[in-house]
């Protein structure tokens, strides 16, 4: 169950949900902590005020007069403090509960009433502070700080207010975090769901949704990696299918006039065996194909580069493929911008242009013509196959340059991948465009050339 990712996330947006909750608590301590300091100053500036007052009053009587002691503890009680004097004998003066009696019945109710705004259940003892005048001792007054009952209640209220908006918003906070931990989530199950799906062969898997985000754009790259993998399934599936009918036939051919030459039906002359000779150099044709698209792939690793004259480069292809095109009723015509030079593998690049040029014999009727062009394209060279041949099918030609796809009957579809394998070998690459019934070209662009100055 912990393993599962979204428990994971849920935890963690609970742990930092549950963090920044704790913090409030934690800022309110600082800022009440503050505020204590802050009233602990007040307290003993007051505190000061009446020790100044009361020494000032026994200056200015030389004695401890009851009607302006009486005033000065009624003072100190309006200041927060419940005040005992003592004379400096140590001797009992008044505090702050006899001046408090001493008073009229309305003046008394008015200071009792002013005076139960402070809480009588302060915490903290009397601190005696002593009186001097011109350096003698005069008396001793203790001072007892009376906390105000709206700072008890303000804390009181303040904290549970903030215990309850915890408890609201730490339950909220749960359940967007289960929401969002479910929604983060959920692309990645589908994602492994899907991938264990393929992985059991079932390439039609997809993952729903997406979206422009890193999760929206990973489900769209792995839903393009499966339509490529359900895409070559299908082709390693007809590539099977391709071999195995490609070689049954010459086998079957081989088996039968072999068991016919054993039976003695068939002799075992000059032109019996010359068509045994034909049927194994089918299979030969078929297992050279193989071992063309194994090369062409891996030669990137193997180029023999050279840097030559693309136009007698051509030229001299198209003089060989001449006759073969005359004996199939068709014309090829060569044009080729002066002064092109190439860097490439001079073998490699033929076998691309003698691979286009026979499947544009094949593709082509007779009274038809193939063109061969060569020409700049910027900084690289381009060089096109023209035919007016069939052309290819509109739903066949995303996926011509694919291993083992075969438009047509015969042959088995590996052609233009070798072509494709090797113009990327180059660095460059390879394109197709046709029309049903109307012929096709076929682009090579091979980049790191140059145009030679004339």
């Amino acid at each position: 169950m912990l393993k599962s990712l979204w428990i994971k996330f849920f935890f963690l947006l609970v742990a930092v949900s549950a963090i920044a909750l704790s913090s409030a608590f934690l800022l309110r301590e600082l800022m009440i902590k503050d505020f204590r300091g802050y009233l602990e100053g007040e307290i003993e500036d007051r505190a000061e005020w009446i020790t100044a007052s009361l020494e000032s009053t026994y200056e200015k009587y030389s004695a401890w007069p009851n009607p302006e002691i009486i005033e000065n503890t009624i003072w100190a009680l309006m200041l927060g403090f419940d005040m005992k004097l003592y004379d400096a004998g140590g001797g009992f003066i008044i505090d702050t509960e006899s001046a408090v009696n001493i008073l009229s019945p309305l003046v008394r109710k008015r200071i009792v009433a002013i005076s139960d705004l402070r809480s009588k259940k302060s915490e903290g003892n009397f601190q005696p502070y002593t009186l001097f005048l011109g350096g003698k001792e005069i008396g001793r007054v203790e001072l007892k700080f009376l906390r105000s009952r709206k700072e008890l209640v303000f804390k009181r209220r303040s904290g549970k207010l903030l215990f309850l908006s915890m408890i609201a918003l730490g339950g909220v906070a749960m359940l967007l975090s289960i929401i969002f931990a479910k929604k983060l989530t959920y692309p990645i199950k589908g994602l492994t769901d899907a991938a264990a799906a393929i992985g059991e062969g079932d390439m039609r898997k997809r993952v729903p949704g997406g979206g422009e985000d890193e999760l929206g754009r990973l489900s769209g790259a792995f839903n393009k990696m499966a339509h490529s993998l359900e895409i070559q399934e299908s082709l390693r599936r007809k590539l099977t299918s391709n071999i195995a009918h490609e070689l049954r036939t010459p086998l079957s051919a081989v088996r039968g006039e072999l068991e016919g030459m054993m039976d003695g039906l068939i002799p075992a002359d000059k032109d019996h065996l010359q068509s045994l000779y034909a049927e194994i150099g089918r299979l030969r044709k078929i297992i050279e194909g193989l071992e063309d698209l194994s090369q062409a792939e891996a030669s990137s690793l193997s180029l023999n580069r050279q840097t030559f004259d693309l136009c007698p480069f051509l030229a001299n292809i198209t003089e060989r493929f001449r006759p073969m095109f005359q004996e199939s009723g068709l014309g090829l015509e060569r044009g080729c911008e002066d002064g092109l030079l190439i860097n490439a593998d001079p073998d490699r690049l033929s076998q691309i242009i003698i691979n286009l040029l026979g499947n544009a014999l094949k593709a082509s009727d007779k009274g038809g013509t193939v063109r061969l062009l060569a020409g700049s394209a910027g900084a690289d060279i381009r060089i096109e196959i023209i035919d007016e041949g069939c052309g290819i099918k509109k739903e066949d030609l995303p996926f011509i340059f694919e291993r083992f796809y075969k438009a047509s009957s015969g042959g088995l579809g590996l052609g233009l991948t070798i072509a494709k394998e090797l113009a990327e070998a180059h660095g460059g690459r390879i394109t197709a465009e046709s029309e049903h019934g109307k012929g096709s070209v076929f682009t090579i662009f091979l980049p790191g050339s140059r145009i030679q100055n004339s």
